[in-house]
């Protein structure tokens, strides 16, 4: 297996919120390796099998990234280049505190 680079990283919010450029597949295996198993989904499965495919350089790197870019927007994670996720990210938390 080899560590293979994004033509451009994804930046998502980790632990309490901090952004966190992730720029190489393997830095995305990690991610989604460590992810707790009660939240992971069937967009972690699918993002965690293409990795796994781009490390053994059965795909590309850029498709394991698109795939990681889908499962990082729809967990919520991804940072655009405006920051605007983690406005978001606050707002939603904001809302969902009384519950």
């Amino acid at each position: 297996m080899m560590t293979r680079s994004f033509g451009r990283p994804v930046t998502v919010l980790v632990g309490l919120g901090m952004p966190v450029e992730i720029g190489t597949v393997m830095e995305a295996y990690t991610l989604l390796d460590d992810w707790p198993p009660s939240q992971r989904n069937p967009a972690h499965a699918a993002a965690l099998n293409a990795c796994k495919a781009a490390l053994m350089d059965l795909i590309e790197p850029e498709t394991a990234r698109a795939t990681f870019e889908a499962f990082a927007r729809r967990n919520d994670l991804l940072v655009d280049n405006t920051g605007s996720a983690a406005v978001r990210q606050s707002i939603h938390h904001s809302r969902h505190a009384g519950r």
